[in-house]
């Protein structure tokens, strides 16, 4: 019995007829069911559903000269974004942004709570694209709700096929187009058009595309609810005066079903007549009436949701609507709400961003069109040669950043009589990296024994550019 116990998690209750009776820890989950609505809000995550699925679908196949615009190449270890070519060595690049991203997002938060979550995320996203095939197959909520709970018959199975085979073959595709950002997406479409798509290729369109249906087709919410950080560290992002999505407890409660005819005031009733519309369009199933919660992902909806039944009763709107936590409890006007939300706070933030996003621009802009490494031969320290001078051996590998050949003049200083007795010019091919030996002289004597420094200058004669790099030249004792 004590094994069986602890097998299901559960805890004895003693009851009068003196039998073991057990209650679960783990609550069941309960599928939620978003009902559809109409509203601001609604057309605002639709508009940011086509613009986000336009640019991800589209951008892997535009072209920039004779290649595809946006490319992070693995296999090259090249990066393409439409006029640049970026290497593993600007990872620093890379870093910045992630750095710009993350304060932008802090930024949001602070304004305006979990916008980027209801609009833009693309769990948010691909769960409404998903429930969108899920009404046009299965039918509305309730006619989603009756399939569910209806016996196996053909009907059943042949909605519940149909609408997996879409999400499936949306998924698939989802799968294809990301890995088309990091294999040229023509040469995937080819392959797959021939049978001869490689099987890591495969792997990971799978991989992706299964992601897809797994999250938006059965996770859903709850990946927004347990598996999401976001969420669990946003409040410390909160404040008072962040804009949130709120229910206006003195205006709404007491709350009670009624006719479009009763006079609430004289019943001594709230606005809220509990219709639980604003329950049912919301995508993680919660209760705005119950306050904020973590997994409101300010969507609006149920905004929109209970506007129209305000609408409907002759109500004033906004019995739930964008607010923050001071206003709702000082009756502050809107002018007052949007004042607050520029605080000192918000300023600095904004500030930051704006310096680190124009410093990111400008490092761009001003970033050098070809990189230099210098490095020194270490198996012979220094020879003489048959003339009768001092020689140092070093490699350069000179990384071409742009789409043209360039040819490259080398010339060093550091030392008196310091001189290139190796070739001085050199040519890379278009986005190429190649590695030159460069030999260096002085007459045997002249310098002094042990380590000099000095430096190369690496010229772009095409675009006048000029890179530097130092090294040592290393004179051995007699």
């Amino acid at each position: 019995m004590n094994d069986q116990r602890k097998s299901k998690k559960v805890i004895p209750i003693i009851s009068d007829t003196s039998q073991d009776q057990y209650i679960s820890l783990y609550e069941a989950h309960k599928k939620v069911y978003p009902r559809s609505t109409k509203g601001y809000f609604t057309n605002w995550r639709w508009i940011m559903v086509w613009i986000t699925q336009i640019v991800f679908y589209g951008l892997p196949w535009l072209t920039w000269g004779d290649r595809q615009a946006l490319l992070l190449d693995i296999t090259t270890h090249r990066f393409y974004i439409f006029g640049l070519i970026l290497y593993p060595q600007d990872l620093i690049y890379l870093t910045v942004l992630l750095i710009i991203a993350a304060l932008a997002l802090f930024l949001f938060t602070t304004v305006a709570g979990r916008l980027w979550c209801g609009f833009t995320c693309p769990q948010s996203v691909y769960t409404e694209i998903f429930l969108w095939i899920e009404r046009k197959v299965e039918g509305d909520r309730a006619a989603r709700i009756r399939l569910d709970g209806a016996k196996v018959s053909f009907k059943k199975i042949y909605k519940k096929w149909l609408k997996h085979a879409v999400w499936i073959s949306f998924s698939m595709w989802t799968g294809f187009t990301f890995l088309g950002y990091f294999t040229p997406i023509r040469d995937l479409t080819e392959g797959i058009m021939h049978l001869g798509l490689g099987p890591w290729e495969t792997f990971w369109i799978c991989f992706y595309g299964f992601a897809t249906y797994g999250n938006a087709g059965f996770l859903r919410e709850q990946v927004c609810k347990h598996m999401c950080p976001y969420a669990r560290f946003q409040s410390v992002m909160f404040d008072n005066d962040t804009l949130i999505v709120t229910y206006d407890q003195e205006r709404g409660e007491p709350r009670s079903g009624r006719s479009r005819n009763v006079n609430a005031q004289v019943q001594g009733l709230g606005d809220c007549i509990d219709c639980s519309f604003c329950v049912q369009v919301c995508p993680v199933g919660i209760d705005i009436r119950d306050g904020l919660q973590a997994e409101c992902i300010s969507c609006g909806l149920c905004i929109d949701a209970c506007n129209g039944v305000m609408d409907k009763m002759g109500y004033e709107p906004g019995l739930i609507r964008f607010a923050t936590q001071s206003g709702t409890s000082q009756l502050a006007p809107k002018h007052e709400i949007i004042k607050k939300i520029l605080r000192p706070r918000v300023v600095i933030y904004g500030l930051v961003l704006i310096l680190l996003c124009a410093s990111f621009v400008i490092s761009l802009a001003l970033r050098p069109t070809f990189t230099v490494d210098v490095t020194r031969d270490r198996g012979v320290m220094s020879r003489i040669t048959s003339g009768g001078k001092l020689e140092n051996v070093y490699v350069l590998q000179i990384t071409n950043a742009t789409e043209i050949p360039q040819q490259y003049s080398i010339s060093v200083s550091g030392l008196q009589g310091l001189s290139v007795s190796s070739n001085r010019e050199f040519i890379v091919k278009a986005a190429d990296s190649r590695m030159f030996p460069v030999s260096l002289q002085i007459i045997d004597g002249s310098a002094t024994a042990g380590s000099h420094k000095i430096k190369f200058e690496i010229e772009s004669i095409n675009r006048k550019e000029h890179v530097s790099e130092k090294s040592i030249f290393y004179v051995s004792p007699m």
